[in-house]
């Protein structure tokens, strides 16, 4: 783990900036989850039903709001993330709408040390595994924090979109990129102009990669779907052919842009 700090420290400082204006970012829509609205999209509310009364562990959870959806939906939700700007902003947050979330500043890898507990269900989503290098220690800490029964959910961006260069205009990456990516990053995803120009570093992850990772420390594969849309536009030349479906101009229909999957322990 030593020869990856150098990476996760700089990615701590990216998101720590990040967090600073994603916060009060249109579109996280921070503005309308407090007045009601969910920020969660249908395709993890669709899969997980109700969580009323089931416990969650919200695995690289940024500041918290899809973490405190949930728990405005029932659950009893633990959020995890590195960053510990995000974190403060949850807990902000948790505190401002009176709820009883629990919110840890620590490397997913590092959970064991910090947490002691089982879940009915834990949960990432959307940009979250390709800040990982290893995903075998990722499905040890999933299989590890989730209760015998229980349930694993992921929806994330498809491997495919990570191939492409920034503009969509050409493969850049290899689909399974075994080494760093490091990219020198102006702005952020919510606002290009933003004044933050830091590197980053990430690893893509194939689908066999990830479901192998799983399958071998316990998890069965329950349900596996491709989406031909994202929920969300945070890719260039993002055009919305649907409300809230966005595919990337002269791409539509042509490549994945989003997974899901739901896995259970056995």
């Amino acid at each position: 783990m030593e020869s990856y700090e150098k990476y996760f420290e700089a990615n701590k400082l990216l998101w720590n900036q990040r967090t600073k204006i994603h916060k009060d970012s249109a579109f996280y829509n921070r503005k309308g989850f407090l007045a009601g609205d969910d920020v969660l999209t249908p395709i993890e509310l669709t899969a997980l039903g109700s969580v009323a009364g089931k416990s969650m562990l919200h695995l690289q959870c940024h500041f918290g709001l899809d973490s405190l959806n949930w728990q405005r939906l029932g659950a009893r939700v633990t959020g995890v993330d590195l960053s510990d700007e995000a974190i403060r902003e949850a807990q902000h947050l948790n505190v401002a709408l009176q709820m009883e979330a629990n919110f840890i500043c620590c490397n997913v890898y590092d959970l064991k040390k910090h947490l002691d507990k089982k879940f009915d269900i834990v949960f990432t989503s959307y940009g979250t595994i390709g800040w990982l290098p290893d995903l075998d220690k990722w499905a040890d800490i999933i299989a590890h924090f989730v209760k015998d029964d229980g349930v694993f959910f992921m929806a994330d961006f498809h491997p495919v979109v990570w191939m492409f260069d920034d503009d969509f205009t050409k493969i850049q990456y290899a689909y399974n990129n075994r080494e760093v990516i490091k990219t020198d990053k102006s702005g952020t995803y919510t606002d290009p102009n933003a004044a933050i120009h830091l590197a980053e570093y990430g690893w893509n992850h194939s689908i066999s990669e990830i479901l192998n990772a799983l399958i071998q420390h316990g998890l069965h594969i329950e349900n596996f779907n491709e989406f031909m849309y994202a929920p969300y536009s945070c890719f260039a030349h993002s055009i919305e052919v649907e409300k809230n479906k966005w595919q990337i101009k002269g791409l539509e229909n042509k490549i994945p842009m989003v997974y899901s999957l739901l896995a259970r322990k056995q």
